[in-house]
């Protein structure tokens, strides 16, 4: 089937939606503030915990078919990117509390016409999570769901374990019939496999040049596709960090770039991150390599780097780009709230990596 073309009317604002946004946000911003009261120092209000970062170089393949060879993927080329490893509740939870993992990727050096107003940066960011659908995929849903994460946020770490052991039973037994257990199921359900040998997507879709598409990103050298799927033992606080740190002191790894072209609006919608793109209608086609080379992931001077001034925003980057649907616009302000908070708070600049050399050793 031929990609869905992109056009400007392609998204379809709910009623009331500015209202709503800004509903939303406001309560993000709440739960940032005590995150802060907590700990005397701001951290994210999404995807709080960092894991590891890590520069690398991202290469644009070669003989693209046409409808893959859009935006930055135009045309063959390599790019210093800097990706950052997360976990995706608003605070700092202990690593042994199941939860889904974040993949940002910021690709440095990408020419085009910005997003955002005042933007002179050229780079362009993707954040990817190891869930291929959003549980909230629409704005009134968010608004439901908000206050259920939040709750459970705050619930003692035992009991956030014993959810999270449940839900993924559920969604075993839903997987063996061959029942799709939904976005909400699997994201209370994750388990504590090796982040390393994760698949993460975008989950809600972009403008992909001309057409559509939801991108992911996966293992591809042998040695961390034989880690999918692989339990992490004696987890503790920083369990995961830990193991993060370990495989980059010894050896890299190799991911690949994938992009899942809308063939169908009605299968695959853009306003509703919560509904799968079967991989049977459109398939996830490879479009570029991450190549990752041993190094010190999460060193006291990176560490402070990563968290304090280096920002992710899935509205950083070009036009060709765009971040399309309900959630997407929710993160244009959520996320520019969070960044601004978290600079501000720790009394740190807020500026965009011109190369490598930028992100300490």
């Amino acid at each position: 089937m031929q990609p869905v073309k992109y056009t400007e009317d392609i998204e379809t604002p709910v009623e009331n939606e500015a209202a709503l946004i800004e509903e939303i946000v406001a309560a993000m911003a709440v739960t940032q503030r005590q995150a802060f009261d907590t700990h005397r120092h701001a951290s994210r209000d999404a995807h709080a915990k960092s894991h590891g970062f890590l520069k690398a170089t991202l290469t644009v393949a070669g003989g693209l078919a046409p409808e893959l060879a859009q935006g930055l993927f135009a045309q063959p080329a390599k790019y210093p990117v800097i990706i950052r490893l997360s976990s995706a509740q608003g605070d700092l939870h202990s690593d042994r509390v199941p939860a889904p993992r974040g993949f940002a990727i910021k690709v440095i050096g990408v020419a085009g016409e910005r997003l955002l107003p005042g933007d002179a940066g050229k780079n362009q960011d993707f954040l990817l999570v190891n869930l291929p659908t959003l549980a909230f995929g629409t704005i009134p849903a968010y608004k439901k769901m908000l206050k259920l994460l939040e709750q459970n946020a705050h619930q003692p770490e035992l009991l956030q374990r014993m959810l999270a052991g449940a839900a993924h039973s559920v969604v075993e037994a839903a997987e063996a019939f061959n029942v799709e257990p939904g976005a909400t199921l699997r994201g209370l359900g994750r388990d504590n496999s090796n982040i390393l040998g994760e698949t993460f997507h975008s989950m809600a879709a972009i403008r992909f040049g001309d057409s559509i598409a939801k991108i992911s990103v996966a293992p591809l050298s042998e040695n961390v596709r034989a880690l999918t799927g692989v339990p992490i033992d004696n987890l503790d606080e920083s369990r995961m960090r830990d193991v993060v740190v370990e495989h980059f002191r010894g050896q890299g790894a190799q991911f690949e770039m994938r992009a899942q072209l809308c063939t169908d609006l009605a299968e695959m919608p853009v306003e509703d991150a919560s509904v799968l793109w079967k991989s049977e209608v459109s398939p996830h086609r490879t479009i570029a390599v991450i190549d990752i080379p041993p190094q010190e992931a999460f060193s006291p001077a990176r560490r402070v780097y990563g968290d304090d001034i280096l920002s992710f925003n899935p509205w950083h980057g070009i036009a060709e780009h765009r971040p399309l649907g309900s959630i997407m616009r929710i993160r244009a302000q959520a996320y520019e709230r969070s960044t601004a908070f978290r600079h501000q708070m720790n009394m740190q600049p807020r500026i965009e990596p011109e190369s490598l050399e930028s992100i300490p050793d």
